[in-house]
């Protein structure tokens, strides 16, 4: 049997809910693989099935996992590349949705400013890695991005060269660090461009901006990733469905 390590004063499907949450986040069962059925967890754990099937079902509607019918249960892949298109408008001259190129400027590792040190949720001048990219229609600019990333995490990115490595990093983070991002939340800002991110998306110093904040963590919860992307406002859309 598998003692849960969680606060005893939580309900155990509350506790058993956490418990496979850290063992996904610690890779136990990978993107797309299926769990244990929930006969085999109620053994393992000794716990009867409706408490197992009430764990299942938090992480179910929470999107960490979902069930597949006459399959089995299975840890959920979120889309990322979705957040791009909620937001901005990129297309070529006849209209068709075009997936912006990715350019690597500078992978460095760095002390953390106070605001990424609040947002990894680590120690004010902590060692983290960063990242800044843009993204390319034609070859033109059109977003500029910060990526900050906790060294003790992500310290194998600084031994490859990831302009080699394909335009998507969380498979990258995934294969090369073993770090699986679950679910991000997003935060939209617009602000006039200061001179270095102008000069990065080539547009004149105090041009108006959109900018998505994305904080991104793994299964078990813990902040993995918070990137700062600033995107021309031409390019920019915001969509609504108001009942």
């Amino acid at each position: 049997m598998n003692p849960l390590s969680s606060d005893a004063r939580l309900p155990l499907y509350q506790r058993l809910r956490d418990q496979l949450a850290e063992q996904i986040a610690n890779n136990r069962w990978r993107p797309g693989e299926a769990i244990p059925t929930e006969a085999a967890l109620s053994a393992e754990y000794g716990l009867s099935t409706g408490t197992v099937r009430k764990a299942i079902d938090a992480l179910v509607s929470e999107g960490v996992l979902e069930r597949q019918q006459g399959r089995g249960t299975f840890i959920r892949r979120p889309q990322f590349q979705s957040s791009l298109f909620r937001f901005f408008r990129f297309q070529s001259a006849s209209g068709e949705r075009r997936v912006p190129q990715s350019r690597i400027l500078s992978v460095e590792p760095v002390a953390a400013p106070s605001a990424v040190a609040q947002a990894l949720g680590l120690s004010v001048d902590a060692p983290v890695i960063r990242i800044v990219r843009v993204r390319l229609l034609d070859v033109k600019p059109v977003l500029a991005e910060e990526i900050w990333l906790p060294r003790s995490r992500f310290q194998p990115l600084l031994e490859i060269d990831l302009s080699q490595q394909g335009p998507l990093l969380y498979p990258i983070y995934e294969e090369t660090c073993g770090q699986v991002v679950a679910y991000a939340q997003e935060t939209l800002t617009a602000e006039s461009v200061n001179d270095v991110h102008a000069r990065l998306l080539q547009v004149p110093v105090n041009s108006p901006v959109v900018v998505i904040e994305r904080l991104a963590r793994d299964y078990a919860g813990n902040p993995l990733e918070w990137r700062r992307s600033r995107g021309h406002a031409e390019h920019f859309r915001y969509s609504v469905e108001i009942r």
